[in-house]
């Protein structure tokens, strides 16, 4: 029992982290109807501003505190996602409103590959490591219930906390604030959202601004646990079959569908791994992407959508 609820904590903490990854589609998507393929290379960006600006802004001013440091990396890191969602709201998504979906995707993919050649121009090519005070060092819990106790490691859970606080604040934006329902109008509804005065470039700089806050944080926390390296890039393919199985189009979605991935992976790794060869983990959240798709499409919390003829 000891063994399978510490292989289930694994799964949950992971879940979280892909829950994390997979907001920044879901929340683009809801606000502007864009499947953001350039997420991973966010991600990867928001990682290396971090990454860097922790490293120059002591020799830059001096400080030895190290959480100072990294609390001012944090901003500065923010504003450059801030500066990213402007220019691509001012330099893209303002030339391609109401075009076909397929445009806005190959938008998205041409925005992947300027952001991975400006993040290695910028911050540089090499692996580079954040911390940010997390404790790396497992710890024992429950010794006393059961026997040789439930190894769990601090970091999993600093980050998965970080991750559920973060998608508990997304998710009361969404749904209590003006500007979370005006990005919900604009999302299913362009030009009508612009007859009733919703401006939609600063809309859609604000939802591109969050979702690079998200990858920031995502960022962040991968690059604390593995580094800041190009495979970060990856973390989008990581998230499609969450969102496959949460919806497209729910935040909520996005939460469980990162949990069953998560847990699901490491199970499946653990228990069924030993009967097929292992590597089990690679593709089981695929495989489980593609039943959902031939069952239930929209995903566990995705709105049906009925053509009406």
């Amino acid at each position: 029992m000891a063994f399978f609820l510490e292989t289930l904590l694994g799964g949950l903490m992971a879940g979280m982290l892909y829950s994390l990854v997979a907001l920044g589609f879901v929340l683009i998507y809801k606000a502007s109807g864009v499947f953001n393929f350039a997420q991973g290379a966010m991600v990867l960006f928001a990682a290396l501003a971090m990454a860097r600006f922790s490293q120059w802004i002591p020799n830059w001013l001096g400080i030895e505190s190290k959480f100072l440091g990294n609390v001012l990396a944090f901003v500065l890191a923010g504003a450059v996602m801030w500066v990213v969602a402007w220019l691509v709201e001012r330099l893209v998504l303002r030339h391609l409103v109401n075009q076909e979906g397929v445009t806005l995707l190959m938008a998205t993919l041409g925005i992947t590959y300027f952001l991975d050649g400006l993040g290695q121009t910028l911050f540089g090519s090499d692996i580079y490591q954040i911390d940010v005070g997390m404790p790396k060092d497992p710890v024992l819990l429950l010794d006393g219930v059961f026997e040789g106790g439930i190894l769990v490691n601090l970091e999993d859970v600093y980050a998965a906390c970080v991750a559920a606080l973060l998608v508990l604040g997304l998710s009361l934006f969404f749904q209590k604030t003006t500007t979370g329902r005006a990005l919900r109008a604009v999302a299913d509804d362009h030009q009508a959202a612009q007859s009733i005065g919703i401006p939609l470039d600063r809309i859609w700089v604000i939802v591109w601004f969050v979702a690079g806050i998200t990858a920031l944080v995502a960022g962040m926390i991968w690059g604390s646990k593995l580094g800041v390296q190009f495979s970060l890039t990856t973390l989008a393919l990581r998230a499609l079959p969450v969102i496959i199985l949460g919806g497209l189009t729910s935040v909520p979605g996005a939460i469980v569908g990162g949990l069953i991935i998560g847990v699901g992976e490491k199970l499946s790794e653990v228990y069924l791994g030993p009967y097929v060869g292992g590597g089990i983990e690679i593709w089981f959240a695929y495989v489980l992407a593609l039943v959902f798709l031939l069952v239930r499409p929209q995903g566990l919390f995705g709105e049906k959508i009925i053509d009406r003829v």
